[in-house]
């Protein structure tokens, strides 16, 4: 066990400071709750005014505890914690719950408050949860601090910033009879302890199963996504991003920049580290319940098993339109299903019983087996109304739906296939469905959520199968960071010149380029560059964006147009700017034709760098089709981000344009990755475009901000 928050979140002795005899108050209720619920370790409640609180003697200070409490929940107003963690601290106190609210989340008063009782903690060595949090419990540890009735232990850990999410999820649970909890936190402010610091307790708790993330914002992104990751191979985890971040974005300089930070790009990088992400709130708890009871799939390709077409028809299209696939049944699987149903079934996926099951459910057992022996299947899910037939038609079928859900059980027991049933019954719990739930089965009352989970299953599969994937070389080029040590110590980002020598410092291969300081250079620059149509751009650190400020010319050529160019590319820069200092033009031949994609890498203040790929051109921001990969990128994360975008039909030729060469644009991607990796003093790059074409890649533009005060 790494994680220092055993002691804390499984504690052996408990103080409750401020702890009271009114009801009505929380320093009353934690007691109770401990009470209640059989905590086993020793409780102290701490109140200079009682004797005793629920038969417990009180104990009149902090001072006057046993030294080293493993964890102590203060119930006291804000303004009295600073003074309060430094006796903790002292009297050797591992953990404190701080439930009062008034620090950071209020106003600077507030975080100033905050930040004393934080060196309070830090100077005498105890960590905080919170402050501003509802609590924790540790069902196992019959730990109940939030004084909750009527949840039960099980495998779901979770981790929410909200406790009234966390109280809709445990209503939930009751509801469902079969859900139980682990470890229970809420963070808070996140003042010491953060996201990352109690999930990687959940992935070494032996009691979660699965660990489940109600999540408003991260304070140190770049170190949650490593222990996600981490988690994510031992365990399933399930995030829930409330919230859009773009309002609160940063001023950037570059395209990526400005798409950087958004909520799109959070998600992105969730699922990269491993999260299953859900977009609604109703689907925490079945995605969390199917993850944890079920095996991976190993690909997405679905048999679905109906006794009506219309839900036959519905499942269909959400599993479409989740990505999943209908599996193509085995002509071994038809005959068989032959066997089993009336003439009138339909064979073909989804399979449609057409009654054959009215008056022996068990047929669904029978079919839900040979369904699952076709290697062409990945999944199975049962539509319908399992579990209500003896409801429906006569209660002398529920003998045949029991065994038929005995059955079932003992597939899921013996395969390595997801089976996933719906049942129009699920709210009113028949005998049968209850059978499924007790063997391990989940039983879903909707067929979106289930199509939710089946998806998970898929993507959690995917995950795994790639993180055996090697780690992409990162060594560093000495000229290219010579390049970047050039414009740092002049205090600017790199000119164009020196953006396209770092790049090819990286093997990344770009069309020769010439820097004209003075007008007698351009007759040597035409014959050197061959002769052929070139493009010309404004050479300067002051200008950014130079085709806004009229510092782009195409198609040139011969020395006139040169020189015409050339005139009035200094001209209208300097009208657009009069202060920027120009260093000359650059000049490079036209990039043949194809599709333009962009490139680009910001450096996230809680993610850290982040790259991007999606459509290039003048459009990116205004479409934002674009996918966010965290630093460093393995080949499956460059493939990814290529299919994900909405756009990608365009780089296999849709519309009979020419196919594009995808594994080039994977190349580029891994070959910046390494770039951006190595250098941590670049803030942002800007490929854009990058010119893709059947025959590989070209970079046309290229921007590279740098880490330097003058600069930044």
């Amino acid at each position: 066990m790494t994680s220092p928050l055993h002691p804390i979140l499984a504690p052996q002795s408990v103080a409750v400071i401020g702890a009271s005899a009114d009801p009505t108050k929380r320093g009353f209720k934690a007691i109770q709750g401990l009470i209640r619920d059989g905590f086993a370790g020793a409780v102290y409640p701490v109140n200079p005014k009682e004797q005793t609180i629920l038969g417990l003697p009180v104990v009149p200070s902090v001072e006057a505890l046993p030294e080293g409490v493993d964890l102590a929940l203060i119930c006291t107003p804000a303004a009295t914690l600073p003074d309060l963690v430094a006796r903790c601290g002292k009297q050797g106190v591992k953990g404190a719950v701080v439930l009062a609210s008034g620090f950071s989340e209020v106003d600077a008063a507030g975080a100033e408050l905050e930040q004393a009782m934080l060196d309070a903690a830090r100077s005498s060595g105890i960590r905080l949860i919170g402050p501003n949090t509802s609590g924790v419990f540790n069902l196992h540890s019959k730990l109940n601090l939030l004084a909750l009735q009527n949840v039960k232990p099980g495998k779901v850990g979770i981790i929410s910033q909200s406790g009234n999410m966390l109280l809709s999820l445990a209503l939930e649970a009751q509801s469902n009879g079969h859900i139980g909890f682990s470890t229970y936190v809420g963070p808070g402010n996140q003042s010491d302890l953060d996201f990352a610091d109690y999930l990687q307790y959940l992935a070494e708790d032996p009691d979660t199963g699965v660990a489940t993330l109600y999540v408003e914002g991260f304070k140190q992104g770049q170190r949650f996504l490593e222990v996600a990751r981490q988690t994510a191979l031992k365990k399933p985890l399930v995030v829930y991003k409330s919230g859009s971040t773009e309002a609160g974005q940063r001023a950037a300089s570059s395209h990526t920049g400005a798409l950087a930070g958004s909520y799109a790009m959070n998600l992105d990088l969730l699922r990269q580290a491993g999260a299953t992400v859900v977009s609604q709130s109703d689907e925490i708890l079945p995605v969390a319940e199917g993850l944890s009871l079920l095996p991976n799939a190993q690909g997405n390709r679905v048999a679905v098993l109906a006794d009506g077409g219309g839900q036959a028809t519905i499942a269909s299209d959400r599993l479409s339109e989740a990505g999943l696939e209908l599996a193509e049944l085995s002509a071994e699987t038809r005959d068989a299903l032959r066997q089993i149903l009336l003439p009138q079934a339909s064979l073909v996926n989804p399979v449609d019983v057409a009654g054959s099951s009215d008056a022996d459910p068990t047929v669904l057992a029978q079919c839900l087996a040979v369904l699952n022996r076709d290697e062409n299947v990945d999944m199975v899910f049962l539509v319908g109304m399992f579990g209500g037939y003896s409801l429906r038609f006569d209660a002398s079928l529920e003998p045949a739906e029991l065994a038929a859900a005995e059955s079932m059980a003992q597939l899921q027991q013996h395969s390595d296939k997801p089976l996933l049933v719906y049942s129009l019954y699920s709210h009113v719990k028949p005998l049968p469905l209850i059978r499924l739930r007790e063997a391990g089965l989940p039983v879903y009352d909707s067929i979106e959520h289930a199509v939710k989970v089946m998806a998970a299953l898929a993507e959690r599969g995917v995950f795994l199968r790639r993180a055996a994937a090697p780690a992409v070389s990162a060594e560093i080029q000495s000229g290219a960071t010579q390049v970047l040590i050039t414009a740092l110590q002049a205090g600017r980002n790199l000119l164009e010149p020196e953006a396209r020598a770092l790049l090819r410092g990286y093997d990344v291969m770009l069309p020769e380029e010439i820097l004209v300081r003075d007008v007698s250079e351009l007759d040597a620059a035409w014959v050197q560059l061959g002769a052929q149509p070139l493009a010309m751009k404004v050479v300067s650190e002051d200008i950014l964006h130079k085709s806004d400020a009229g510092g782009v010319k195409l198609n040139l050529q011969g020395t006139d147009a040169l020189l015409q160019a050339r005139e009035a590319i200094l001209n209208a820069c300097r009208a657009y700017a009069p202060q920027a200092r120009i260093e000359g033009v650059m000049l490079t031949p036209m990039s043949r034709a194809g599709t333009e994609v962009i490139i680009g890498m910001s450096r996230d203040p809680v993610f850290g760098p982040v790259m991007m790929f999606g459509l290039g051109g003048i459009f990116v921001e205004l479409l934002a089709d674009v996918a966010f990969r965290s630093v460093p990128l393995s080949r499956d994360d460059a493939a990814g981000m290529l299919a994900q975008i909405k756009a990608q039909k365009v780089l296999q030729g849709a519309r009979g344009a020419e196919v594009v060469d995808q594994e080039a644009l994977i190349e580029l991607l891994l070959k910046v990755s390494v770039l951006v990796q190595n250098h941590p003093q670049i803030l942002e790059l800007d490929l854009n475009p990058v010119i893709a074409r059947a025959d590989g890649c070209s970079v046309v533009d290229a921007r590279v901000i740098v880490q330097s005060e003058a600069a930044h």
